[in-house]
Protein backbone atom coordinates (compact mmCIF):
# COMPACT_ATOMS: atom_id res chain seq x y z
CA UNK A 1 0.00 0.00 0.00
CA UNK A 2 1.45 3.43 -0.91
CA UNK A 3 1.60 5.88 1.53
CA UNK A 4 2.22 9.70 1.72
CA UNK A 5 5.79 10.76 2.15
CA UNK A 6 6.11 11.96 6.10
CA UNK A 7 5.21 15.92 6.25
CA UNK A 8 8.41 17.79 7.59
CA UNK A 9 8.64 21.17 8.95
CA UNK A 10 9.63 23.27 6.42
CA UNK A 11 10.67 26.85 7.27
CA UNK A 12 9.17 29.64 4.61
CA UNK A 13 11.62 31.32 3.02
CA UNK A 14 10.58 35.23 3.67
CA UNK A 15 10.92 37.02 0.06
CA UNK A 16 12.20 40.63 -0.38
CA UNK A 17 9.89 43.80 0.83
CA UNK A 18 8.30 46.37 -2.03
CA UNK A 19 11.05 48.66 -0.99
CA UNK A 20 14.41 46.49 -1.59
CA UNK A 21 13.04 44.92 -5.02
CA UNK A 22 12.87 48.31 -6.12
CA UNK A 23 16.26 49.31 -5.01
CA UNK A 24 17.68 46.27 -6.44
CA UNK A 25 16.18 46.53 -9.94
CA UNK A 26 16.98 50.52 -10.41
CA UNK A 27 20.85 49.48 -9.29
CA UNK A 28 20.53 46.75 -11.68
CA UNK A 29 19.63 49.05 -14.44
CA UNK A 30 20.38 52.64 -13.87
CA UNK A 31 24.19 50.59 -13.08
CA UNK A 32 23.82 48.93 -16.74
CA UNK A 33 22.58 52.26 -18.71
CA UNK A 34 25.83 54.04 -17.06
CA UNK A 35 28.55 51.66 -16.82
CA UNK A 36 30.10 52.44 -19.50
CA UNK A 37 30.18 55.82 -18.93
CA UNK A 38 31.00 55.88 -15.84
CA UNK A 39 33.53 53.48 -16.80
CA UNK A 40 35.07 56.34 -18.96
CA UNK A 41 35.14 59.20 -17.00
CA UNK A 42 36.43 57.30 -13.70
CA UNK A 43 39.28 55.77 -15.96
CA UNK A 44 39.97 59.17 -17.45
CA UNK A 45 40.14 60.67 -13.76
CA UNK A 46 42.70 58.68 -12.88
CA UNK A 47 44.81 59.17 -15.98
CA UNK A 48 44.97 62.74 -15.25
CA UNK A 49 45.40 62.49 -11.13
CA UNK A 50 49.16 62.93 -11.35
CA UNK A 51 48.91 65.89 -14.54
CA UNK A 52 51.17 68.26 -12.66
CA UNK A 53 53.73 65.47 -11.66
CA UNK A 54 53.89 63.68 -15.15
CA UNK A 55 54.22 66.99 -16.96
CA UNK A 56 56.92 68.11 -14.89
CA UNK A 57 59.17 65.38 -15.88
CA UNK A 58 57.91 64.84 -20.01
CA UNK A 59 57.71 68.78 -20.69
CA UNK A 60 60.73 70.28 -19.53
CA UNK A 61 60.34 73.41 -21.49
CA UNK A 62 57.88 74.66 -18.18
CA UNK A 63 61.21 75.64 -16.46
CA UNK A 64 63.96 78.05 -16.37
CA UNK A 65 67.34 78.57 -15.01
CA UNK A 66 66.48 80.64 -11.60
CA UNK A 67 69.09 84.23 -12.46
CA UNK A 68 69.71 87.29 -10.55
CA UNK A 69 68.05 89.68 -12.71
CA UNK A 70 64.51 90.71 -13.12
CA UNK A 71 61.80 89.54 -15.73
CA UNK A 72 61.01 91.06 -18.51
CA UNK A 73 57.78 93.01 -18.74
CA UNK A 74 54.49 91.67 -20.02
CA UNK A 75 54.30 93.78 -22.73
CA UNK A 76 57.70 92.63 -23.74
CA UNK A 77 57.37 89.09 -23.56
CA UNK A 78 53.49 89.98 -25.44
CA UNK A 79 55.77 91.52 -28.50
CA UNK A 80 58.39 88.79 -28.47
CA UNK A 81 55.64 86.08 -28.83
CA UNK A 82 53.51 87.98 -30.96
CA UNK A 83 56.76 88.28 -33.35
CA UNK A 84 56.93 84.34 -33.04
CA UNK A 85 53.87 83.93 -34.08
CA UNK A 86 52.76 85.86 -36.20
CA UNK A 87 55.32 87.73 -38.04
CA UNK A 88 54.76 90.60 -40.20
CA UNK A 89 51.03 90.31 -39.03
CA UNK A 90 52.38 91.03 -34.94
CA UNK A 91 49.91 93.04 -33.25
CA UNK A 92 46.81 93.30 -36.44
CA UNK A 93 43.23 91.73 -35.35
CA UNK A 94 43.36 88.40 -34.67
CA UNK A 95 46.85 88.14 -34.16
CA UNK A 96 47.38 89.47 -30.89
CA UNK A 97 48.44 87.46 -27.55
CA UNK A 98 45.66 88.22 -24.96
CA UNK A 99 47.27 87.21 -21.60
CA UNK A 100 51.26 86.82 -19.72
CA UNK A 101 51.45 84.42 -17.21
CA UNK A 102 54.61 84.16 -14.78
CA UNK A 103 53.59 80.59 -12.90
CA UNK A 104 56.50 81.21 -10.01
CA UNK A 105 60.28 81.29 -9.62
CA UNK A 106 62.35 78.63 -11.62
CA UNK A 107 59.12 78.72 -14.39
CA UNK A 108 59.16 79.53 -18.09
CA UNK A 109 56.50 82.48 -18.19
CA UNK A 110 53.23 81.40 -21.07
CA UNK A 111 51.76 83.95 -23.48
CA UNK A 112 48.71 82.81 -24.48
CA UNK A 113 46.10 83.73 -27.22
CA UNK A 114 42.73 81.38 -29.36
CA UNK A 115 43.76 80.74 -32.77
CA UNK A 116 40.15 80.14 -34.74
CA UNK A 117 41.92 76.62 -36.52
CA UNK A 118 43.93 75.51 -33.45
CA UNK A 119 42.15 76.50 -30.53
CA UNK A 120 44.18 77.47 -27.00
CA UNK A 121 47.87 78.85 -27.91
CA UNK A 122 50.59 78.57 -25.12
CA UNK A 123 53.69 80.18 -25.62
CA UNK A 124 56.72 79.30 -23.17
CA UNK A 125 59.59 81.51 -23.01
CA UNK A 126 62.61 82.35 -20.56
CA UNK A 127 61.34 85.41 -18.32
CA UNK A 128 64.76 86.80 -18.03
CA UNK A 129 65.97 86.66 -21.85
CA UNK A 130 62.52 86.33 -23.55
CA UNK A 131 63.39 83.07 -25.41
CA UNK A 132 60.89 81.43 -27.17
CA UNK A 133 60.99 77.82 -25.51
CA UNK A 134 58.19 75.99 -26.92
CA UNK A 135 54.21 76.91 -28.81
CA UNK A 136 52.17 74.74 -28.26
CA UNK A 137 48.55 73.99 -28.98
CA UNK A 138 46.64 72.90 -25.70
CA UNK A 139 44.42 70.69 -27.64
CA UNK A 140 46.93 68.47 -28.72
CA UNK A 141 48.44 68.19 -25.01
CA UNK A 142 47.97 64.40 -23.78
CA UNK A 143 46.77 65.23 -20.74
CA UNK A 144 44.12 67.63 -22.40
CA UNK A 145 42.71 64.69 -24.60
CA UNK A 146 42.10 62.56 -21.35
CA UNK A 147 40.22 65.80 -20.01
CA UNK A 148 37.59 66.35 -22.78
CA UNK A 149 36.98 62.66 -22.28
CA UNK A 150 36.74 63.22 -18.64
CA UNK A 151 34.27 66.62 -19.27
CA UNK A 152 32.92 65.40 -22.45
CA UNK A 153 33.68 62.15 -23.55
CA UNK A 154 35.26 63.33 -26.35
CA UNK A 155 31.95 64.52 -27.79
CA UNK A 156 30.70 68.13 -29.01
CA UNK A 157 31.11 70.02 -25.12
CA UNK A 158 26.81 70.96 -25.55
CA UNK A 159 26.16 66.83 -26.18
CA UNK A 160 29.04 65.11 -24.46
CA UNK A 161 28.72 67.27 -20.81
CA UNK A 162 25.27 66.98 -20.26
CA UNK A 163 25.68 62.96 -20.74
CA UNK A 164 28.46 62.72 -18.12
CA UNK A 165 26.90 65.20 -15.81
CA UNK A 166 23.95 62.72 -16.05
CA UNK A 167 25.40 59.53 -15.91
CA UNK A 168 27.09 60.88 -12.42
CA UNK A 169 24.26 61.31 -10.87
CA UNK A 170 22.63 58.13 -11.96
CA UNK A 171 26.09 56.74 -10.08
CA UNK A 172 25.59 58.81 -6.90
CA UNK A 173 22.14 57.21 -6.82
CA UNK A 174 24.01 53.99 -7.57
CA UNK A 175 25.68 54.22 -4.70
CA UNK A 176 22.96 54.98 -2.45
CA UNK A 177 21.47 51.87 -3.62
CA UNK A 178 24.43 49.81 -3.35
CA UNK A 179 24.49 50.43 0.14
CA UNK A 180 20.97 49.46 0.80
CA UNK A 181 21.75 46.03 -0.89
CA UNK A 182 25.17 45.92 0.95
CA UNK A 183 24.11 46.44 4.46
CA UNK A 184 24.28 43.46 6.57
CA UNK A 185 20.87 41.88 7.48
CA UNK A 186 22.88 40.63 11.09
CA UNK A 187 25.97 40.94 12.54
CA UNK A 188 27.16 37.60 13.07
CA UNK A 189 30.21 36.63 11.63
CA UNK A 190 29.54 34.95 8.58
CA UNK A 191 27.79 38.45 7.29
CA UNK A 192 30.73 40.40 8.81
CA UNK A 193 33.45 38.72 7.14
CA UNK A 194 31.10 38.39 3.65
CA UNK A 195 30.59 42.30 4.15
CA UNK A 196 33.48 43.90 4.88
CA UNK A 197 36.39 41.03 3.81
CA UNK A 198 37.33 39.76 0.14
CA UNK A 199 37.71 36.10 0.02
CA UNK A 200 40.92 35.65 -2.37
CA UNK A 201 40.88 32.09 -2.34
CA UNK A 202 37.64 31.27 -3.42
CA UNK A 203 36.23 31.16 -6.69
CA UNK A 204 36.64 33.76 -9.50
CA UNK A 205 32.94 34.30 -9.40
CA UNK A 206 32.89 34.80 -5.05
CA UNK A 207 36.16 37.23 -5.74
CA UNK A 208 34.89 39.45 -8.52
CA UNK A 209 31.31 39.48 -6.24
CA UNK A 210 33.44 40.41 -2.82
CA UNK A 211 35.62 43.23 -5.29
CA UNK A 212 32.03 44.50 -6.12
CA UNK A 213 30.50 45.03 -2.58
CA UNK A 214 33.46 45.43 -0.05
CA UNK A 215 35.45 47.90 -2.32
CA UNK A 216 32.36 49.59 -3.49
CA UNK A 217 31.62 50.29 0.62
CA UNK A 218 35.12 51.01 1.54
CA UNK A 219 35.23 54.00 -1.55
CA UNK A 220 31.49 55.01 -0.83
CA UNK A 221 31.95 58.18 1.01
CA UNK A 222 34.72 59.07 -0.91
CA UNK A 223 33.09 58.44 -4.54
CA UNK A 224 30.22 60.20 -3.02
CA UNK A 225 32.19 63.13 -2.61
CA UNK A 226 34.05 63.34 -5.91
CA UNK A 227 30.74 62.42 -8.01
CA UNK A 228 28.99 65.44 -6.08
CA UNK A 229 31.80 67.85 -6.77
CA UNK A 230 32.24 66.84 -10.38
CA UNK A 231 28.55 67.37 -11.44
CA UNK A 232 29.05 70.92 -9.83
CA UNK A 233 30.75 71.54 -13.26
CA UNK A 234 27.84 70.45 -15.09
CA UNK A 235 24.65 71.77 -13.32
CA UNK A 236 24.03 75.16 -12.29
CA UNK A 237 21.92 73.96 -9.86
CA UNK A 238 24.59 72.00 -7.54
CA UNK A 239 27.09 74.86 -6.90
CA UNK A 240 23.92 77.59 -5.89
CA UNK A 241 22.12 74.49 -3.41
CA UNK A 242 26.00 73.99 -2.11
CA UNK A 243 26.25 77.71 -1.53
CA UNK A 244 22.78 78.14 -0.23
CA UNK A 245 22.84 75.40 2.49
CA UNK A 246 26.51 76.37 3.85
CA UNK A 247 25.47 80.16 3.52
CA UNK A 248 22.25 79.72 5.38
CA UNK A 249 19.75 80.58 2.73
CA UNK A 250 21.67 83.44 0.70
CA UNK A 251 22.40 83.34 -3.34
CA UNK A 252 25.68 82.43 -4.54
CA UNK A 253 27.72 85.13 -6.25
CA UNK A 254 28.16 84.64 -10.20
CA UNK A 255 31.90 82.41 -10.46
CA UNK A 256 32.83 84.05 -13.64
CA UNK A 257 31.76 88.12 -15.03
CA UNK A 258 33.42 90.86 -17.03
CA UNK A 259 34.05 94.25 -15.74
CA UNK A 260 34.58 97.28 -17.81
CA UNK A 261 36.65 100.19 -17.66
CA UNK A 262 34.62 102.94 -16.14
CA UNK A 263 35.83 105.81 -17.74
CA UNK A 264 35.93 104.77 -21.22
CA UNK A 265 35.81 108.22 -22.95
CA UNK A 266 39.54 109.38 -21.88
CA UNK A 267 42.19 108.67 -25.08
CA UNK A 268 44.77 106.09 -24.04
CA UNK A 269 48.07 107.88 -23.42
CA UNK A 270 51.32 107.17 -24.25
CA UNK A 271 53.51 106.11 -21.86
CA UNK A 272 56.95 104.75 -21.07
CA UNK A 273 55.03 101.32 -19.62
CA UNK A 274 52.05 100.20 -20.60
CA UNK A 275 49.17 100.49 -18.36
CA UNK A 276 49.05 96.04 -17.92
CA UNK A 277 53.38 96.41 -16.97
CA UNK A 278 52.37 99.54 -14.52
CA UNK A 279 49.92 96.85 -12.86
CA UNK A 280 52.46 93.82 -13.14
CA UNK A 281 54.88 96.12 -11.43
CA UNK A 282 52.42 97.42 -8.81
CA UNK A 283 51.24 93.40 -7.68
CA UNK A 284 54.68 92.10 -7.93
CA UNK A 285 55.84 94.09 -5.61
CA UNK A 286 52.42 93.65 -3.35
CA UNK A 287 53.15 89.62 -3.60
CA UNK A 288 56.69 90.30 -3.07
CA UNK A 289 57.57 88.27 -6.53
CA UNK A 290 56.09 84.90 -4.68
CA UNK A 291 53.06 82.71 -6.37
CA UNK A 292 51.58 82.82 -9.77
CA UNK A 293 50.83 86.26 -11.52
CA UNK A 294 48.73 86.40 -15.22
CA UNK A 295 48.16 89.93 -16.47
CA UNK A 296 44.91 89.82 -19.35
CA UNK A 297 45.51 92.31 -21.91
CA UNK A 298 42.65 94.75 -22.54
CA UNK A 299 41.49 94.00 -26.04
CA UNK A 300 38.64 96.60 -26.50
CA UNK A 301 38.17 100.10 -25.40
CA UNK A 302 35.68 99.85 -22.69
CA UNK A 303 37.88 96.31 -21.52
CA UNK A 304 39.15 96.47 -17.97
CA UNK A 305 42.41 94.60 -17.28
CA UNK A 306 42.59 91.32 -15.53
CA UNK A 307 44.94 90.06 -13.05
CA UNK A 308 44.95 86.86 -11.47
CA UNK A 309 47.34 85.70 -8.43
CA UNK A 310 47.58 82.64 -6.97
CA UNK A 311 49.64 81.66 -3.81
CA UNK A 312 49.53 78.22 -4.41
CA UNK A 313 51.22 75.96 -6.84
CA UNK A 314 49.59 72.99 -6.42
CA UNK A 315 45.45 74.01 -5.94
CA UNK A 316 43.60 77.05 -7.54
CA UNK A 317 41.16 77.84 -4.88
CA UNK A 318 43.11 80.73 -3.37
CA UNK A 319 42.94 82.38 -7.01
CA UNK A 320 42.44 86.01 -6.76
CA UNK A 321 41.39 87.82 -9.86
CA UNK A 322 41.36 91.83 -9.88
CA UNK A 323 40.31 94.36 -11.86
CA UNK A 324 41.36 97.63 -12.96
CA UNK A 325 40.48 100.36 -15.14
CA UNK A 326 42.88 100.24 -18.39
CA UNK A 327 43.28 104.39 -18.55
CA UNK A 328 43.25 105.29 -14.32
CA UNK A 329 45.11 102.20 -13.31
CA UNK A 330 42.20 102.44 -10.38
CA UNK A 331 41.35 99.33 -8.69
CA UNK A 332 37.50 97.97 -9.65
CA UNK A 333 35.61 96.04 -7.02
CA UNK A 334 34.65 93.09 -9.03
CA UNK A 335 31.29 90.67 -7.81
CA UNK A 336 31.85 87.23 -8.64
CA UNK A 337 33.42 84.78 -6.03
CA UNK A 338 36.91 84.94 -7.39
CA UNK A 339 36.83 88.88 -6.87
CA UNK A 340 38.17 88.88 -3.31
CA UNK A 341 41.19 87.23 -2.00
CA UNK A 342 40.31 83.43 -0.21
CA UNK A 343 40.50 84.84 3.26
CA UNK A 344 38.18 87.32 2.89
CA UNK A 345 35.71 84.84 1.80
CA UNK A 346 32.93 83.81 4.16
CA UNK A 347 32.54 79.90 4.94
CA UNK A 348 30.42 78.91 2.01
CA UNK A 349 32.61 81.09 -0.57
CA UNK A 350 35.98 79.15 0.47
CA UNK A 351 33.68 75.74 0.23
CA UNK A 352 32.37 76.90 -3.14
CA UNK A 353 36.05 77.77 -4.50
CA UNK A 354 37.52 74.10 -3.28
CA UNK A 355 35.13 72.12 -5.14
CA UNK A 356 37.97 71.45 -7.80
CA UNK A 357 40.87 70.55 -5.54
CA UNK A 358 38.47 68.51 -3.59
CA UNK A 359 37.24 66.81 -6.57
CA UNK A 360 40.96 65.99 -7.71
CA UNK A 361 42.68 65.31 -4.50
CA UNK A 362 44.82 68.58 -4.40
CA UNK A 363 43.40 69.58 -1.14
CA UNK A 364 45.13 67.08 0.59
CA UNK A 365 48.80 67.39 -1.34
CA UNK A 366 49.98 64.26 -2.91
CA UNK A 367 48.25 62.23 -0.26
CA UNK A 368 44.92 63.37 -1.46
CA UNK A 369 46.01 62.92 -5.28
CA UNK A 370 46.68 59.08 -4.27
CA UNK A 371 43.48 58.68 -2.56
CA UNK A 372 41.57 60.41 -5.39
CA UNK A 373 43.38 57.96 -7.86
CA UNK A 374 42.84 54.73 -5.80
CA UNK A 375 39.00 55.89 -5.44
CA UNK A 376 38.50 56.64 -9.01
CA UNK A 377 40.66 53.30 -9.83
CA UNK A 378 37.63 51.44 -7.97
CA UNK A 379 34.83 53.58 -8.90
CA UNK A 380 35.82 52.47 -12.70
CA UNK A 381 36.07 48.63 -11.79
CA UNK A 382 32.25 48.58 -10.21
CA UNK A 383 30.78 49.01 -13.90
CA UNK A 384 32.91 45.79 -14.45
CA UNK A 385 32.48 43.57 -11.42
CA UNK A 386 28.36 44.82 -11.93
CA UNK A 387 28.51 43.40 -15.12
CA UNK A 388 29.90 40.19 -14.10
CA UNK A 389 27.67 39.33 -11.59
CA UNK A 390 25.36 40.18 -13.83
CA UNK A 391 25.71 38.42 -16.57
CA UNK A 392 26.66 35.09 -14.21
CA UNK A 393 23.53 35.25 -12.92
CA UNK A 394 22.13 35.76 -16.09
CA UNK A 395 23.41 32.51 -17.82
CA UNK A 396 22.89 31.01 -14.43
CA UNK A 397 20.43 27.76 -15.35
CA UNK A 398 17.53 27.44 -12.72
CA UNK A 399 17.88 24.19 -10.98
CA UNK A 400 15.73 21.11 -11.34
CA UNK A 401 13.03 20.62 -8.93
CA UNK A 402 13.39 17.22 -6.52
CA UNK A 403 10.42 14.93 -7.42
CA UNK A 404 9.02 13.52 -4.14
CA UNK A 405 9.70 9.99 -4.46
CA UNK A 406 6.39 7.79 -2.94
CA UNK A 407 7.28 4.82 -0.07
CA UNK A 408 5.66 1.57 -0.21
CA UNK A 409 4.16 -0.09 2.85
Amino acid sequence: MATAPPKTAVKKKRGKSLFRTINDWLHLWLGLVSGIIVFIVSITGCIYAFQKEISSVTQPYQFVQVEAKPYLSPSALKKIAEQHQFGDKAGKPGSVINAVQYPGTGKAAIATYRDKQTGYMMVYLNPYSGQVLKAKALEKDFFRIVLIGHFNLWLPREVGQPIVCWATLIFIVLLITGLVMWWPKNLRKANVDKSFKIKWKATFKRVNYDLHNVLGFYTLIGAFIIAVTGIYFGFKWVPKSIYWVASGGKTMPERRGAMLSDTTAIPAQKALYSAEDSIWSKLSHEYSNTGSLSIQFAQKKSDAISASYNPEQETFYKNHTRLFDRYTLKEIQGQTLYNKSYEQGSGADKLVRMDYDIHVGAIGGIAGKIIAFLISLVCASLPVTGFIIWWGKKRKKPKAKPVAKATVA
